[in-house]
């Protein structure tokens, strides 16, 4: 088994989807939107606009954003939150000045694929379509206490061809208020 197989094949185990060619969101109009991640570097980060751990990232979503946006790194801010309305999640995006779209995950179809738990919950999809890191942004909810800046970290080697540096930390933050099931 190859080293990149084998790695597929641990974070299956752990949750995560194996291969993810497409994420199917709705923007904040009603509108089905398929955002597709093939030879791209994906960033997907699971937000809130109701958790505070979420909000202390804005500012550092918005940084990481227009630092690597640029360099061709793609990213999806999905609200899985079905208490959060899409009149509410445009509000907090207006009100924050994103520089970037957030779609609501309507029915946590790509929370549940994922296996996102957190807001903040951070999942990057390699060139090949593979998820290559899960997990946390960075390791601080205050800003001016953190020391390893995962995303970042990962962005940067993923970027250079270079190893990645962690594959998997653990994420913190306001769980995602799922739709309620029928059993």
């Amino acid at each position: 088994m190859t080293t990149l197989a084998a790695f597929a094949a641990a974070l299956a185990l752990l949750g995560a989807p194996g291969k993810v060619d497409v994420i199917k969101a709705t923007d904040l109009q009603g509108k089905p939107v398929e955002i597709r991640t093939a030879g791209k570097i994906t960033a997907v980060i699971f937000i809130s606009t109701q958790c505070p751990i979420s909000n202390d990232y804005n500012e550092r979503m918005k940084a990481l954003y227009n630092e690597f946006h640029g360099k061709g790194v793609q990213f999806v801010f999905l609200n899985a939150n079905s208490t959060e309305s899409s009149a509410e999640v445009a509000e907090h995006a207006r009100k924050h000045a994103f520089p970037f779209t957030v779609y609501k995950d309507v029915n946590n179809v790509e929370a549940d694929r994922f296996s996102a738990e957190f807001t903040p919950h951070v999942f990057v999809i390699g060139k090949n379509s593979e998820v290559i890191y899960r997990g946390a942004i960075d390791d601080s909810r205050p800003a001016d206490r953190v020391t390893k800046t995962y995303l970042k970290d990962v962005l940067n080697a993923a970027l250079e061809g270079k190893p990645l540096p962690v594959t998997e930390t653990k994420a913190f933050g306001c769980t995602i208020k799922r739709v309620k099931k029928s059993t």
